[in-house]
């Protein structure tokens, strides 16, 4: 049986740790072929102590994840597959199997996971309803690699933050393709999700399939505590390394012309194989969504110009 190494990067996450690692730990996929590695960039709260209770291997690292994340999956990792997560990221149990038979049967060196935003707030549902556009797309992300396939394409480019995730997968399309692990309802996923207490919902999460009744691994990601000011720094932050992502492909790339272009971001991946019928299904929730993606392209906008005179 293939060994699988999980890779969680940190930096102050008590708060979320321990329910990560504990559905890393919860996998129906054979424990002594499952490998934990924590990789830690000086936490200053008990992140650490957390983590050591749960992972079999703790790090530290920095100054970024994406040096943390190449660390943990080149330097430490011992499996034929890595996989790497966020603190506040929960994975249903049968997400590592489903990964490891969805690789074995076909030829794929990576696969996107779809991914669940948590939250039964207005903002939180509507990145929900967002985030659901996007799985397989090319603003999506590989999460599930072949070690030899990150290998070879030598990790993450530390260089970047932000779109380092969309220039790993353009590395690993040059050498093979990148699935998708499976598709969903959305109705019915959004309903679980809104349904959920707001507290102690790790077991509803871990057991998804089981508990829903439907047969979709699934990754989630906590949002519940959405901020609209600190979602915007956020994304902020992580629009200053566009500028070195796009000359690095040039902006004459089709993926970085549907990532970046309007076109795209604005209508293409909501409409396209049909995707058209879930706007008009949730009139408050697209409403929602358009609002964020012109904050989000305002702010990007405005800040090339002063990229520009730096550079």
């Amino acid at each position: 049986m293939d060994r699988v190494s999980v890779v969680v990067t940190t930096k102050n996450e008590a708060a979320n740790i321990g329910a990560c690692l504990a559905s890393v730990a919860a996998q129906d996929y054979p424990r002594e072929f499952l490998e934990i590695i924590v990789v830690d960039n000086a936490s200053t709260d008990d992140t650490k102590a957390i983590a050591g209770r749960h992972a079999d291997i703790v790090r530290d690292m920095g100054p970024e994840r994406s040096a943390q994340r190449n660390h943990g999956m080149l330097e430490v990792a011992g499996g034929r597959y890595v996989m790497f997560l966020d603190a506040d990221m929960i994975l249903s149990r049968t997400v590592v199997r489903r990964c490891v038979e969805k690789m074995a049967a076909g030829r794929h060196v990576a696969l996107h996971i779809p991914e669940i935003v948590l939250g039964a707030d207005y903002f939180p549902s509507v990145r929900r309803f967002e985030r659901s556009f996007y799985d397989g797309t090319v603003i999506d992300g590989a999460r599930f690699i072949a070690k030899d396939a990150f290998a070879a394409v030598g990790g993450f480019d530390t260089s970047l933050t932000g779109p380092e995730d969309w220039d790993l997968d353009k590395k690993l399309k040059r050498i093979g393709t990148i699935g998708l692990l499976s598709r969903y309802d959305f109705d019915a996923v959004d309903a679980y999700v809104a349904g959920l207490p707001r507290q102690d919902f790790l077991e509803d999460l871990i057991r998804f399939e089981e508990k829903s009744g439907q047969d979709t691994p699934l990754l989630f990601h906590n949002e519940a505590a959405f901020d609209l000011v600190r979602y915007l720094r956020k994304k902020t932050y992580y629009t200053g390394s566009a500028e070195a992502y796009i000359a690095k492909w040039t902006d004459r790339d089709p993926d970085v012309r549907r990532q970046y272009g309007a076109a795209y971001r604005f209508f293409g991946v909501f409409v396209e194989q049909g995707r058209y019928r879930r706007l008009l299904s949730h009139p408050g929730k697209t409403f929602g969504m358009y609002f964020l993606r012109f904050l989000v392209g305002a702010m990007f906008l405005a800040r090339r110009p002063r990229q520009a005179g730096a550079a």
